[in-house]
């Protein structure tokens, strides 16, 4: 099931905010990740667990690895050393992503989402809101990570995080809006508590495999923890701001 719009009839604003992190997201793609190929970059920026944990920066050498199915070998690079703060990655790690299916994805979901969440939340509220979640994801991904011993030194990088913090809102401030789905190969309308509930699910049964010990590599604790995040906060940050109209 794949979300592709939603109903927008009692938006009252231009969620300026949400177009301007959609451009962000991809001009740190494009520009600064050299749309995948500069890995110093993205090794620098991302979230690394292990320097969260102890505060400090960890530079590692390339490795040489091998597939196990398929005995090719190929160059896994090392860490680089963080310009910044350590504690700042978990910011810039929100706007870095793996690869262009990834940034689509993470922003289809932000078009469709966040302009409804910055309409009733308004600009700054929702810049915060989003901010906030993504914060609280990421850390939600350190303490997972710690808990089930995995290789802390794995970075971590994407919206996905703060987006899960923007369908945790939207479950609970719009439950039963229309969401336009595809639905193999036939587009269709189902609630939002239809559409964001079955996403909601497939994370925890996508995180309930990594504690048995298969991983696809998506931080399915980063999702989860966004998620409920975003359902927890939404009605202190919605507080005092009531919609005009409402359609369902």
């Amino acid at each position: 099931m794949i979300p592709i719009g939603d109903d927008n009839r009692d938006r009252t604003i231009t969620p300026y905010v949400n177009y301007i992190l959609i451009a962000i997201n991809i001009l740190v793609f494009v520009l600064f990740q050299g749309a995948g190929s500069n890995q110093n970059f993205t090794y620098a920026f991302a979230t690394v667990p292990a320097e969260i944990v102890s505060g400090q920066d960890v530079v590692t050498a390339d490795q040489v690895v091998q597939d196990p199915a398929s005995g090719q070998q190929f160059v896994l690079p090392g860490l680089q050393p963080t310009p910044i703060s350590v504690y700042i990655t978990l910011f810039t790690a929100m706007f870095m992503h793996g690869g262009w299916a990834h940034l689509g994805g993470n922003m289809l979901y932000l078009w469709i989402f966040g302009d409804n969440l910055e309409d009733r939340l308004g600009h700054g509220r929702y810049l915060i809101f989003y901010l906030t979640a993504g914060l609280l994801a990421s850390l939600a991904h350190v303490f997972a990570s710690v808990l089930v011993g995995d290789n802390l030194q794995i970075p971590s990088l994407g919206a996905s995080g703060a987006i899960a913090g923007v369908l945790g809102g939207y479950l609970v401030l719009f439950p039963r809006r229309r969401i336009t789905v595809l639905v193999m190969r036939i587009v269709t309308q189902v609630n939002a508590f239809i559409a964001v509930g079955l996403w909601f699910v497939l994370q925890l049964v996508g995180g309930l495999g990594t504690l048995s010990g298969s991983s696809d590599g998506v931080a399915y604790a980063a999702h989860i923890g966004g998620f409920i995040a975003g359902v927890v906060l939404i009605k202190l940050f919605a507080a005092g701001r009531e919609p005009a109209a409402r359609f369902y």
